[in-house]
Formats: structure tokens, sequence, C-alpha cells
């Protein structure tokens, strides 16, 4: 499929052509260029496909364990083998750095669909407990809506549990970065899923996402986005009682306890906050450290984020490439212009493209110091290359600023004591902690605390929110 335009919807098992519908740009954010457009859906569009999704439910969910993991280690194995063409378009839509695109991008989004099949493989949808049995039933119809930043990513976060808890889906890709979903579509049309099951819609939020969220025939919507956005969709959704699963914003705290291995844990940190363009839920991006310890902090995180390659995303040697877009751009402008109003202590970086970058919405790798809860870049989630250092008093201190966010997503603690990581651990407010830089899971949960959203993605607690709980009393 070329990049250009593709003004076609997947739906009811086949590519149904929407040359008619008004157009939406995509620029590639590394040169500003427009490189191809799409179409903008409508609810129309929007009912045709949950009719569909609604038609294959019935035969769909009495498929097999056996028929499911079929198809789910095909559409594994057709990603693995397009891993190449993902990454390209992930490039070109959203400013991946190629390496990035490959290795974390396309990786991860194919481990998704790897914990599906494994979580299916030994799942129990009867148990008994005592003299009655549960059954875990699927929800229904899902109305999947995903986000520009990790684009094949989330879209395999939804799909893989919900076609392995025997859903039918209908997905609205972000129109930002619509591509990449386009290819999926491929991938699950050759992969043989049977038709209605899988329906991909594009459009914006506004439009075919409003409708999606309000939909009387869609069981549950799972929605990752700004919480801003996440707000709209619940109150969208709400007259219908439908389940909403929603990941949102973050603001993540990385704790180093006064016995960090400060040298190798603060160039982690930053490199870590920053990959993808710091364009993640996730992003540690306030470094919380020992008032005593800030300058030698402050020397190793410049270092750090000054050794950052900022270059064209299909360079192999860059690190990071554009912001994925014009209003990200601004965004992360008009924050880091607020952290020097409000007195933060500029490390490096700052406004403006780096040197040798004159076009695209490329940002300069910006480390603040001094920087105390009340300032904007302390609260705020920028959502670029930008981290924040603020410095506690003791223990007690750290565990309050860390939790001094309406967020509550992801965290980190860097201790030598694996029990003093635990114990801070245990007293900070968010979905995921990670102690010590430890590896990626695909089968931990993931999900926030308070405006960080609610549910779970991932492994077994991901598929669980496809599914239904009934009591069988008397079987």
């Amino acid at each position: 499929m070329s990049m250009n335009d593709d003004m076609r919807f997947y739906v009811d098992g086949a590519w149904l052509d929407r040359a008619d519908a008004p157009r939406i740009p995509v620029y590639n954010p590394a040169t500003e260029e427009v490189i191809g457009h799409v179409a903008a859906g409508s609810a129309t569009d929007v009912d045709l496909a949950v009719a569909a999704a609604r038609r294959a439910f019935g035969s769909f969910s009495n498929n097999s364990v056996a028929d499911r993991l079929a198809l789910l280690t095909r559409i594994r194995e057709l990603l693995e083998a397009r891993t190449e063409a993902f990454a390209q378009a992930i490039v070109a839509e959203m400013g991946a750095a190629i390496s990035f695109a490959r290795a974390g991008q396309v990786f991860y989004g194919i481990e998704h669909v790897r914990a599906a099949i494994e979580v299916l493989g030994d799942f129990q949808f009867e148990t008994r407990m005592g003299d009655i049995t549960v059954r875990k039933e699927p929800i229904g119809v899902c109305g999947l809506i995903t986000p520009w930043n990790w684009p094949l990513y989330q879209i395999t976060a939804k799909v893989a549990p919900a076609i392995a808890a025997g859903c039918t889906v209908v997905l609205k890709p972000s129109e930002l970065s619509p591509f990449s979903a386009l290819l999926f579509a491929q991938v699950m049309h050759d992969a043989g899923t049977p038709a209605g099951v899988f329906n991909l819609v594009n459009g914006s939020g506004d439009e075919v996402g409003a409708a999606i969220s309000a939909h009387p025939d869609i069981d549950m919507v799972s929605f990752t986005g700004s919480t801003r956005a996440g707000i709209q969709v619940a109150q969208a959704a709400a007259p219908t009682i439908k389940r909403v699963v929603q990941e949102l914003g973050g603001k993540s705290p990385n704790v180093f306890l006064e016995d960090a291995d400060f040298a190798s844990a603060v160039p982690k940190g930053v490199l870590g906050a920053m990959r993808n363009v710091g364009q993640s839920c996730t992003a540690p991006t306030r470094m919380l450290v020992p008032a005593a310890r800030l300058a030698d902090v402050e020397a190793l995180a410049a270092e750090a984020a000054n050794g950052i390659i900022v270059a064209h995303p299909l360079d192999e040697s860059a690190f990071i490439g554009p912001l994925a877009n014009a209003a990200q751009f601004a965004k992360v402008q008009a924050l880091i212009q607020s952290g020097i109003d409000q007195g933060a202590k500029l490390i490096c970086g700052g406004l403006g493209l780096p040197p040798g970058l004159n076009r695209g919405y490329f940002a300069r790798p910006t480390i603040f110091s001094e920087v105390t809860p009340d300032m904007r870049i302390a609260q705020e989630e920028i959502f670029g290359p930008v981290v924040v250092l603020m410095p506690y008093e003791n223990e007690d201190d750290a565990i309050r600023i860390a939790n001094a966010t309406v967020y509550g997503l992801s965290s980190h603690v860097q201790s030598a004591n694996l029990e003093s990581a635990r114990r801070v651990a245990r007293q900070i407010r968010a979905g995921q902690v990670h102690i010590n830089y430890p590896a990626w899971s695909r089968h931990a949960p993931f999900g926030g605390y308070r405006q960080s959203g609610n549910g779970r993605e991932y492994g077994l607690y991901g598929m669980e929110e496809y599914l239904e709980v009934k009591a069988l009393l008397g079987y």
C-alpha cells in the first residue's frame, strides 16, 4: 500500500471505498509536508461497522479457543513478516526514529499479540466456586479508540485481547497516524479474520470517536489518549451504561533514594524519559533527587541530554526524531517557556529547533532543575523531551512530591537497597512502579490511578476487561 491517499475503511470483511468523504491530511513531521490523505468517517460509517460487528458477534463469541488461538497466531506471524513496512509507516506518519520504530514501536506491538496468545492458551472461562459456577463471557461489540504516539502498539494492546476474549471490534485509530492502522487492517484481512469481527473507520475524535462512544450497540469503549478527550468519551458513553476503559495522561516520578547508583541511573532515567521524543504517557519526566545531590544530578542529566542525537528519523544514528505534529510542537514550546517564566533553572536545551535542523517539529532535549510542585512543568504532561529535576528533603517528602499530581500511571524508584525501594514503591499512588529499571513485561497490568484512567491493559488483566462475569446457581 503506497503512502499517499487511502480513502478506504475496512468493514464487514472487505475494503470500503469512501473517496467521496472529506479528506484528512497526514503530515510527515520531519518535513512538515502533507504525505497523503485519509477519509473522514461519519456517524453513518460507524453505524455500518457496528452493524457488521453485531452480526458477527453471535458466531465469533462461540468460536472455539483453538480457532481464536490459530487466528491470533496468524496475525502475529504476519505482523512479524511485515515489520519493516510498519516501521516505515510509523516513521513517516509520526516521526519515530527508524531504529526505535523497528525495535520499540513494532516489536512491542507484536508482543501484545504474543501475550494474548499466552493468556488465552490457559485461561479458565468457567470455574467452580463452592456451589456456584462462574462463567466469563465476551462483553460484546467493542469500540477501540487509539492514539498517535504508539500507533501499532496501542492497536494490538486492545485488538488482541478483545479477539482472544471472543469480542468483535470497531477500531478508530488516530487520524494523525492512520497509515500503520490501514496496514494492520490488511493483516487482519490476510489472517482470515471472519467478516465483521474486525472493522476500521478513520476520522476525527469529534465525529467518529463521539459516535463510537455514544453508540447504543457498542457494549464497551476502550480509549487511550488525553485526559481531556477521555472525559468526553466517558460523558458520551454514560447514557448507554457501557463499560469504559481509559488509559490517559501521566506525570511519572522517578524517585532516587540516597543510596541509588546516580552515575548509571540518572542517564538511564533521562534516556528513558526522552525515548519516543518523550511522547509516552509513562515517561518518567519528574526526577526526584535528594537536595544535597542536586548539583551532581544536574551535571549527569545535562551530559545525558546533550549526548542525545536528534536527527531525521530515517537516519540510523537518530535516538529521537521530531515531535509527531505541529500542535504537539507548539505545546512543548509553550511549556518550556512556562518553565523559564516561572523561574525553573534551565540546565540544557530550551526553546526552538536543535542546532543544524531548520524545519520539522524537532525539539531540543531539555532539563530543568530547582523545579517545585507548583510549577506548570511539574504538573502538566508535556509529552516532549523535557525532564524536570525536583529536590526533596527526606523520604516522606519524596513520597509527598511523587504523589503531588492528578495523575498516577507509572513511576520509578532507584535504590541499592531493595527493601527501601519496596517500601517507597508501596506508597506511590500509581498503576505501575518500576524498581531499578526492570525489563518491560508484556504481562504486567498497565493502567492508572486517578486521572490517569481506569481499568487495566496487557496480559491477563487486559483480557479480563473484555469479559463479563456470569454467576450460575443450581447449575
